[in-house]
């Protein structure tokens, strides 16, 4: 694509591909590259701008990653964060020194209102801190623009240069100006167009598929979820009957969700999909028979997963590619996105086998974030039902269940989980009523509007709109899941031995991070009665308020 290009530099912190997503909320088009990259290549790149993120190491250190200082004499803005602007200050000739005391989480902050990079934002604000070093001296031709109670290089700029760097993190939601100072950065002082728009990618993606396809047979694994059913779309949309959908129920889903699932892709759907139900469960139960540890449950499902398609390619004959709905998200967890750690393996990205059976693998999706996944389903004008429901990975249910996996296990989640959701959407419902709103419906079951849109929406207000209409403690994603934990209860004068569900639920943006939603206690209350009720072989539910970082959104 013709995009303006932001860089992103990847020194090993977790936080850079948070950085890319918000740097694309000012819709610029970022890609990351790790910090060995040649300088010559990003010369080739001809970036409008620079940004380089957090690490996990000391810049001083022997052996830590570092740059050229040709990166900084490229006549491009270049912006470092937290560890990105330590190593600008070092390379330059500053010194980064071991702090007395260590800032971490919300710190108050001042800065200098004059500076570009602060262009409307207040001179007293919060920001988010998570370092041991600091910035003992500046390099020759900087200034501070910024202080903390105990950092008084916050940020420092040489706007003669347009060198700028900033020792907090403003990609987080924890600094509530962070993204206007991004804004600033790649708006104003780089002085990008913003002309990174999702109907744009949807036009360009559909052109790139058609020149990699050709005349070739496409097969796609389809999950239902919402990132598998948009790359399904856009495939259709692209190639039309060269591409057959093959949904595999591993046994591992939410309740009823096959049968869902089959609904809206199937025969009777109105995509009119080259579809094919493979009903796997006993398959994948045998695989995944007395495995415990996460990692191995994942490699297990997303090597069977690919074996299954294997099979059905055979059957339908001379297959040359396989679409997955893989994101951003997925990658970065992976290990595969610049220089991060590996999180933990997706089944589609880190979790595939060795040896694949074709040609190549069509990830139309590997760019993008939840949101902007979201945004191009609307683009295709998928229904807002689909576009908006809640995310489900791809091991499903496997990751949901601590331990070994058994299909009474499975039963015993599914049933937690759809009380769950049930008691969540009735409340969401309730509350939009007591507060005048409606829900949207569709007009036409493929590009519906919501009510309170007015009129034809456009996809970028029918998503804003969406955003907005549900109650302020709405979870972004919620789900049951079933620990390996089982304790005694009473039930009915009887002593019982068995399981603990636990309810998890977060409000997040970008799926980087995320926050436990603070959902009503009578609404909790419910759900805890209801699944310990209704749910045999459960007798106990807890609440994971844990937030991400450190954890993670799903439990394995």
């Amino acid at each position: 694509m013709t995009n303006e290009l932001v860089l992103v530099i990847d020194f090993g912190g977790q936080y850079n591909q948070l950085v890319a997503r918000r740097v694309r909320e000012c819709n610029v088009y970022c890609e990351i590259y790790s910090y060995k990259t040649d300088i010559e290549k990003i010369k080739a790149m001809k970036p409008k701008g620079i940004i380089l993120t957090g690490g996990p190491s000391s810049c001083y250190e022997e052996n830590a990653a570092t740059c050229s200082p040709e990166l900084f004499q490229l006549g491009v803005p270049v912006l470092g964060l937290c560890y990105g602007a330590q190593l600008m200050q070092h390379v330059l000739g500053g010194k980064v020194e071991r702090a007395d005391d260590r800032e971490y989480g919300k710190t108050a902050l001042s800065v200098d209102p004059s500076s570009a990079l602060f262009e409307g934002v207040p001179s007293e604000t919060t920001c988010w801190m998570s370092h041991f070093d600091y910035i003992s001296r500046m390099a020759p031709g900087f200034k501070s623009i910024a202080h903390t109670k105990n950092c008084p290089v916050a940020a420092a700029e040489n706007p003669a240069a347009g060198l700028y760097a900033i020792q907090f993190h403003p990609e987080v939601l924890h600094t509530p100006q962070g993204t206007k100072m991004l804004y600033n950065f790649v708006r104003k002082i780089c002085g990008c167009s913003g002309d990174w728009k999702m109907d744009a990618f949807v036009e360009e993606s559909i052109k790139k598929i058609r020149a990699k396809v050709g005349k070739g047979k496409v097969l796609c694994a389809l999950s239902g979820g919402v990132d598998s059913s948009v790359a399904a779309v856009l495939l259709s949309k692209a190639i039309g009957q060269q591409l057959t959908c093959v949904f595999v129920d591993h046994g591992l889903l939410r309740k009823n969700e096959g049968d869902e699932v089959e609904a809206v892709f199937g025969p009777k759907g109105s995509y009119k999909l080259n579809f094919i139900r493979v009903n796997a469960q006993e398959r994948f139960y045998i695989k995944l028979a007395g495995v415990s540890e996460p990692e191995r449950k994942r490699k297990i499902i997303g090597s069977e997963f690919i074996r299954v398609f294997e099979e059905e390619a055979k059957k339908i004959g001379s297959v040359d590619f396989l679409v997955q709905g893989t994101i951003y998200p997925d990658v970065v967890e992976s290990g595969l996105g610049g220089e991060s750690a590996v999180i933990k393996s997706h089944h589609n990205v880190g979790g595939l086998p060795d040896c694949v059976d074709f040609k190549e693998i069509i990830e139309p999706l590997r760019d993008l974030f939840k949101d902007e996944v979201r945004k191009v389903g609307l683009e295709l004008g998928i229904p807002e039902n689909l576009v908006f429901r809640q995310p489900f990975p791809g091991p499903g249910l496997g990751i949901r269940i601590i331990g070994d996996i058994t299909a009474e296990k499975v039963r015993m989640v599914q049933d937690a989980d759809a009380i769950y959701r049930e008691e969540i959407q009735n409340a969401a419902e309730k509350w939009k009523k007591e507060n005048g709103m409606k829900l949207g419906k569709a007009d036409d079951g493929a590009a519906g509007m919501f009510d309170g849109c007015g009129g034809k929406a456009s996809p970028a207000e029918r998503f804003k709109y969406a955003m907005e209409m549900n109650p302020p403690w709405m979870p972004d994603q919620y789900f049951a899941a079933l620990t390996n934990m089982r304790s005694v209860g009473v039930m009915g004068d009887e002593r019982t031995y068995d399981y603990a569900v636990a309810l998890r639920a977060v409000k997040t943006i970008d799926f980087m991070t995320a926050e436990a939603a603070q959902i009503p206690w009578e609404v909790t209350q419910l759900v805890m009665s209801r699944i310990i009720n209704e749910v045999r072989g459960v007798n106990r539910c807890m609440l994971d308020i844990t937030s991400k970082p450190p954890g993670t959104i799903e439990l394995e």
